[in-house]
């Protein structure tokens, strides 16, 4: 894999996730994450009646034309995740409480993780992609969600689940349906796809 000195790269994401997997892929570029009310703006989607994967690209692109005007030149990379079950749409947890809560409503459940990606170059968007991901979680007894919460801590309120798959996140499932990258936040085989299509990786 070869990328190319131009454009430069620009993840518009303060994620840990993102970056790990964009560093995983050997990809240089740089964070920036990009500063707005991203509850405020999906609050808005929903009173819309946005279907998820629309409001996930909306949110997506909302980041990377924020900070495409920065740099022009440089190709921004603008990700979002949405985790819905039936219609509801989840927020990341406030506290362990919440989290608690929400383990509790996905025990013997099934809900999806929608990704939305775009990429912005020369004050447009050029590229975007929605990925879901359908998670089958196991019945998860009051005993299992407080020792889970517990070990994995204050680290599970950055997450929209309340779950790491990375982690020990992976003890709440008894099936997953789609890419896993996709579950961690940023869809990479279609990424990677349009990097290549775009000049950006060569080989």
């Amino acid at each position: 894999m070869i990328q190319a000195a131009s454009p430069s790269l620009i993840l518009a994401s303060a994620s840990a996730s993102r970056r790990a997997l964009l560093d995983a892929a050997g990809l240089r570029y740089q964070a920036v994450p990009a500063a707005m009310d991203e509850a405020a703006l999906k609050e808005a989607a929903q009173a819309e009646g946005l279907r998820a994967g629309d409001a996930a690209v909306m949110l997506a692109d909302a980041k990377a034309r924020q900070v495409a005007r920065r740099d022009p030149e440089a190709l921004v990379i603008g990700s979002d995740q949405l985790l819905v079950m039936g219609e509801r749409w989840f927020d990341k947890p406030r506290d362990m409480a919440e989290a608690a809560a929400h383990l509790r409503a996905f025990s013997g459940q099934s809900h999806q993780l929608v990704n939305g990606t775009v990429a912005w170059r020369f004050g447009q968007r050029v590229w975007q992609n929605v990925a879901v991901a359908t998670l089958h979680v196991r019945p998860l007894s009051d005993e299992f969600i407080a020792a889970y919460l517990a070990a994995e801590g204050q680290a599970l309120l950055a997450t929209v689940g309340a779950y790491r798959l990375e982690a020990a996140g992976v003890h709440l499932f008894q099936r997953i349906e789609g890419e896993h990258s996709t579950i961690l936040g940023l869809a990479m085989l279609p990424l990677l796809g349009f990097l290549r299509q775009h000049g950006v990786l060569r080989g």
